[in-house]
């Protein structure tokens, strides 16, 4: 009976122990800013992920700034903490700052872009497919115009950022070999609705007043909506007059579907940090390696899909 007794003690211990362990886990969080609706959801439920977990998230705004996220990550590492999630700002410049936490056996996560640096510098990343997310995108487009002449208007994310170049090239790959459609004009709005907006108008202008215009392709829903905005002022009629493809499903894109004022959104799912979590919780127990690359999905969302109900369904997300 004794060492019945023992025996479950030492289990109940164990898993106490190990429970502790997990609750007292601290993790930096440097995130890019709040440009977009999408940004913000995923701020949301890394935030949300971390007390489930109980985890003690230290949170830094880099207002789109890369050396803001550089401090961060080093004020981390001075602090000491169990690890670093990054939502990286732009691709590169990233390699001084991530051997420093290398050095310190600081695991580093990034979440939803990728970096170039080699990548025994962090532990995986966990993003969408970014450059299927741009060819989606543009099946959609060569599908919806058939053999109609189609002059596509782009408005592309940050200058520099990955999913900038791989929503662009994914895109443009989809487009190739489709002589009907061509990219007349490709400029940064930043992924903000104000810079796409401004961008927009600069379009119309140089596109015979929005005439010429078939679609416009956005690499966020924020500059789609700024994009909707501009074409409205300019007495046209998107989502028909001219056609409106983008990338992230925030809810008030399934508004303008609603009101026929969008046609098409690819999906990038804000919780990247609870598969981020799973990983790190996993590789801090036994040193379990995941895979370099962690996957997730890219789903297409059309007027027909029922806009306001998916609308619904994302509206608590925090965007």
């Amino acid at each position: 009976m004794k060492k019945a007794l023992a025996a479950v003690t030492v289990a109940f211990t164990a898993c106490l122990a190990s429970t502790v362990s997990a609750q007292s886990l601290t993790v930096g969080f440097s995130q890019i800013g709040s440009e977009s609706g999408w940004r913000a959801a995923e701020t949301t439920v890394t935030k949300q992920e971390a007390e489930k977990r109980g985890i003690d998230l230290k949170f830094a705004d880099a207002q789109q700034k890369q050396e803001n996220q550089i401090k961060a990550i080093r004020g981390f590492i001075a602090q000491g903490v169990d690890a670093i999630l990054v939502a990286p700002v732009v691709a590169t410049g990233w390699e001084a700052v991530l051997k420093e936490a290398k050095e310190e056996e600081i695991p580093v996560i990034l979440l939803d872009r990728q970096i170039e640096a080699p990548d025994d510098l962090y532990l995986t990343a966990v993003t969408s497919d970014q450059v299927h997310e741009g060819k989606v995108a543009g099946d959609w487009l060569v599908k919806e115009v058939g053999d109609k002449d189609c002059k596509v208007v782009e408005l592309q994310g940050t200058t520099g950022s990955s999913p900038a170049i791989n929503r662009k090239k994914g895109f443009e790959e989809a487009i190739a070999g489709h002589s009907n459609i061509t990219i007349a004009r490709s400029q940064t709005g930043d992924f903000t609705r104000t810079k796409g907006k401004e961008v927009m108008e600069s379009f119309i202008k140089a596109e015979g007043g929005g005439q010429d215009i078939c679609a416009v392709y956005a690499h966020n829903d924020d500059m789609a909506v700024g994009a909707i905005q501009a074409i409205k002022e300019a007495g046209l009629k998107p989502g028909s007059d001219i056609k409106i493809v983008s990338i992230d499903a925030v809810p008030d894109i399934f508004k303008a579907m609603a009101d026929g004022e969008a046609n098409a959104t690819v999906e990038l799912t804000p919780n990247m940090a609870g598969p981020a979590f799973d990983v790190l919780e996993a590789y801090l127990k036994d040193k379990t390696e995941p895979p370099k690359w962690i996957q997730t999905e890219s789903k297409l969302y059309t007027a027909a899909d029922d806009p306001m109900k998916v609308y619904e369904s994302k509206k608590d997300l925090g965007y």
